[in-house]
């Protein structure tokens, strides 16, 4: 008997042959890289009103109550400690009136603070660098004046200025005070003043 490993062998490659060849793997397709959309740009923020707002100027401390910490009918050594800073000025033997006035004044007269009895009564402002309360200040016109304070500043004339004379009004409700320009014959404001009676009126200060 013939063998049969030849025929065996022969089925088996043509069977090899008619299969189907293994499928190749699929190619995997190139990953496309996704565009990002750009996003529209926010619109810059709007600025609050504080930051557009042009700077505040300096806020002056002067009141119908007295000159920032500084109360008007307090102590001299009260008021001393509320300016907290240093102070030039003593009285004069027999006297009961002096003025106080800050190390870096060079002219009391545009700036001092007025004691007597031992009080804090008045202060005395002879320059444009302070603003009245209500808003008044050394160089306004009478006019300026009257526009500001609504025609409620009395007039009387000048002790010693020809032509000259005082704008003057109570603080009312506010405080026991009172507040005077001194105006010059050209109308103009040369100084003012805030105090209690009868100090405020003293036309010579402590003289």
């Amino acid at each position: 008997m013939k063998s049969l490993l030849p025929l065996v062998m022969a089925i088996t490659l043509l069977s090899a042959c008619q299969r189907d060849p293994a499928a190749a793997p699929a190619t995997a397709e190139p990953q496309t890289t996704a565009t990002a959309t750009p996003m529209a740009e926010a619109p810059a923020p709007t600025p609050a009103a504080d930051d557009t707002a042009a700077p505040a100027g300096p806020v002056s401390q002067a009141s119908f109550l007295g000159y920032g910490d500084m109360k008007l009918g307090s102590s001299v050594e009260e008021a001393r400690a509320a300016w907290g800073g240093e102070l030039n000025g003593a009285p004069m033997e027999g006297t009961t009136c002096h003025y106080l006035w800050p190390k870096w004044i060079t002219r009391p007269a545009d700036f001092a603070f007025m004691m007597e009895d031992g009080k804090f009564v008045r202060y005395d402002v002879g320059t444009d660098k302070e603003t009245a309360p209500g808003g008044g200040k050394v160089g306004l016109s009478v006019e300026e004046l009257q526009k500001l304070y609504g025609g409620a500043l009395k007039a009387s004339p000048h002790k010693y200025t020809q032509g000259g004379q005082y704008l003057s009004m109570d603080a009312g409700d506010v405080a026991p005070t009172r507040l005077v320009f001194e105006v010059d014959a050209a109308g103009k404001v040369t100084s003012w003043r805030v105090g209690l009676s009868p100090q405020v009126e003293y036309v010579e200060g402590c003289s």
